[in-house]
């Protein structure tokens, strides 16, 4: 969801003037590329684009065409970064050396209401995922367009073009699984004598990082972590340290009283929270609760023989002393990964990588003794296979990674 913020926005305003915008998305990926599929890009008519599809290589290309090549519907675009003389005589080759192909879906949105950007704006502004299927390439008898789509929310009927596909049951499935899994894929569907491929998009929720402390080196932790487009949440029980003006470019900031039962168990479950108060008495309390509620991680600011002490104490509390601590398994002491430096700055930018890492599955190691892609194969999912097959492989359908 990085960067999107800032595309939706540029896209509401294109609609609240009444004007059309041409939306460029990445929806296959062959080879290396900078950007996954998902990745979109938004052209105005009138004022710079907003998103990237790419490292910067093919931004410009795509502003120039997207007008002209959305003139009598969607397009699909392909481009090669293969050398030159390598590049394939469909793809626009720009010869950048990195042997992948990009394809982009081009298409204009209106200035109205429309499925895609309802699953898009309900990500960011209810902060729960969707699944997106989008048509990228078609062929049989009465086959769906280019760019048709099926939208799915949790809780909510399934909308879009494709719910008058013959198709849609098949779709409908492999978007719940979409859902279920977290993870996106493509989707090949016969269709007669054709096949019809389809981008199994899952859209996560914007993360969260709840910071338990507001003093000073908490601010550029908060600033990067706004830098990701991820929603922050600052808490103390100081109130002179836990004031808006503070931390401006925070979500909320919120003064907790540490007497108090801990009250943050939603706010923190699924969320990666940072405990860095400097207090013993306010990182044990903040501490023990944040244990209890389910987060995605946890890290612990301090000394490990600190945190071992705090650890010992929570222990002593618990109603059996023989009792496992809940959410230990995802707790991180000392907090951040071994990147050197002691400023605020430094150690901000230790911990964020290190969340990202886990967050992603990775060991936050140098990218130079990585054997495998740096980004993972796009997975295809062929209709009619039974999922715990996929399943039982090692579920090769996780492999984009958003």
């Amino acid at each position: 969801m990085s960067g999107l913020n800032t595309l939706l926005d540029a896209l509401l305003a294109e609609r609240e003037a009444g004007r059309e915008a041409v939306l460029a998305t990445v929806v296959k990926v062959e080879g290396s590329a900078y950007r996954r599929p998902g990745a979109r890009m938004l052209v105005s008519r009138f004022g710079r684009p907003e998103g990237t599809i790419s490292g910067g290589c093919l931004e410009a290309e795509v502003a120039k065409k997207a007008w002209w090549l959305t003139e009598a519907g969607p397009a699909l675009r392909s481009y090669s970064t293969a050398e030159a003389d390598d590049a394939s005589e469909e793809a626009l080759s720009f010869g950048l050396g990195c042997n992948g192909k990009v394809h982009v879906l081009f298409e204009r949105l209106p200035a109205g209401p429309c499925a895609l950007v309802d699953a898009l704006l309900s990500v960011r502004d209810r902060q729960q995922p969707a699944a997106i299927a989008t048509v990228i390439v078609s062929s049989g008898a009465a086959a769906p367009r280019l760019g048709e789509r099926l939208c799915l929310m949790p809780g909510q009927e399934a909308a879009g073009e494709l719910l008058r596909s013959v198709l849609v049951e098949q779709i409908s499935a492999d978007l719940q699984q979409t859902l279920l899994r977290g993870k996106s894929s493509r989707g090949l569907y016969p269709n007669g004598l054709g096949e019809v491929e389809v981008l199994l998009e899952y859209l996560p929720p914007v993360r969260r990082l709840v910071i338990f402390g507001a003093g000073h080196d908490a601010q550029p932790l908060v600033r990067m972590a706004k830098l990701l487009g991820w929603h922050v949440t600052v808490i103390d029980g100081r109130a002179h340290f836990a004031r808006a003006e503070r931390f401006a470019e925070a979500d909320q900031v919120l003064v907790g009283d540490v007497e108090q039962p801990f009250d943050y168990h939603e706010l923190v479950r699924g969320a990666a929270v940072a405990v860095m108060t400097h207090s013993l008495v306010q990182d044990a309390h903040w501490l023990k609760g944040v244990l209890h509620s389910e987060p995605c991680y946890v890290g612990q600011l301090g000394p490990r023989e600190r945190t071992e002490r705090l650890l010992a104490g929570i222990h002593e509390q618990l109603a059996k002393p023989q009792d496992e601590l809940p959410g230990l398994e995802c707790l991180h002491y000392p907090i951040g990964l071994d990147l050197g430096g002691d400023t605020p700055e430094s150690v901000a930018m230790a911990v964020l990588a290190e969340i990202q890492a886990v967050l992603n599955g990775r060991n936050g190691g140098s990218l130079r003794f990585r054997s495998a892609s740096i980004h993972d194969s796009d997975p295809v999912l062929k209709a009619g296979r039974d999922q715990t097959d996929v399943a039982a492989e090692g579920c090769r359908l996780v492999a984009v990674q958003r």
